[in-house]
């Protein structure tokens, strides 16, 4: 284990913000998770009490009688706002001033860097470059990831689980969102420390040799079954997309449907609701990491290929 370059690498000012989401994402996630663990216990709870229900002020620590059910935002909201706001800004400051800028020297057409890495919040698309063909990695995927995340909650008829942490009442739309930003925090990882000079894979400690070629044949899926002709490798490629496609789609729709609650909400969902979180879950969640898993474990680069683009 190369210790020394490991340190260098996360020591850098430009991997300082994935070094804290290392630490910050897991740790907000078990927070998140424990609030709403204790939530769904109380919920639990109020809902085999029906006495208790009445009187609850529906906070997860005790109750007690003297208690007022309602709060002002002045101060108790705005006061704890104000102090995270003064702590946020002393580390920015103290980022600053014991930090230097990850400023270099003006480039050099001549001397270009091996390996030439964007910014840490562009390091997901530059590992997506690996996968798709540049339009889809730099535009399409992005926008389907950023625009699905988003969507999620929306798309959810789910009128429980508003203005309170909870995993019981919301499952499909939190499981969906942790799924595709888990993927997006990923990609930034692998970029960062895993992708050495040529953009070769190199595990975590592992020292970089800039000299170090791989010999690794990547093949397109219609090649694989002996189709090397066109039209007949994007007629294959359509084929397996919409077999895709069609496979992903059911078996999110099995996930959904488990329970008798996700089925009344099923119910609640308009077509339009229904076909945008399908569009979304299968290139977001599924169509994303299984590409990612065909290139690394199979050295699959394409699976359609056409005269006008790949996939």
């Amino acid at each position: 284990m190369d210790w020394h370059q490991l340190w260098t690498i996360a020591t850098l000012p430009d991997n300082i913000p994935i070094v804290a989401m290392l630490f910050l994402i897991p740790f907000f996630s078990w927070l998140g998770f424990r609030q709403a663990i204790a939530n769904d216990r109380l919920i639990a709870q109020l809902e085999a009490d029906p006495k208790l229900a009445k009187t609850h002020h529906r906070k997860t620590w005790p109750w007690q009688p003297n208690w007022t059910k309602e709060l002002h935002v002045w101060p108790y909201l705005l006061r704890i706002e104000f102090l995270a706001t003064l702590i946020v800004t002393i580390i920015l400051y103290v980022w600053s001033i014991t930090l230097n800028a990850p400023l270099e020297e003006p480039s050099n057409p001549n001397l270009t860097m091996n390996p030439s890495k964007a910014p840490w919040y562009f390091l997901g698309l530059q590992e997506m470059l690996v996968y798709f063909d540049p339009w889809i990695a730099g535009v399409v995927m992005p926008t389907l990831i950023l625009i699905g995340l988003m969507v999620f909650p929306y798309v959810d008829a789910n009128p429980l689980g508003s203005g309170y942490y909870t995993w019981k009442q919301r499952k499909i739309a939190i499981g969906a969102f942790l799924v595709g930003f888990a993927t997006w925090v990923l990609l930034i990882i692998i970029g960062t420390f895993m992708r050495g000079p040529g953009w070769v894979w190199f595990w975590p400690g592992q020292t970089w040799d800039h000299n170090t070629v791989l010999y690794e044949v990547n093949r397109d899926l219609p090649d694989l079954v002996g189709i090397t002709s066109q039209p007949w490798k994007g007629i294959f490629g359509a084929v397996v997309v919409g077999l895709f496609f069609a496979l992903a789609g059911f078996v999110t729709h099995k996930l959904i449907m488990r329970k008798e609650f996700d089925k009344k909400i099923l119910e609640r969902t308009t077509l339009l609701q229904y076909l945008i979180f399908q569009f979304f879950a299968i290139t977001v969640l599924w169509a994303l990491p299984i590409k990612l898993l065909a290139r690394q474990l199979f050295r699959i680069k394409y699976v359609m290929v056409t005269p006008w683009f790949n996939i």
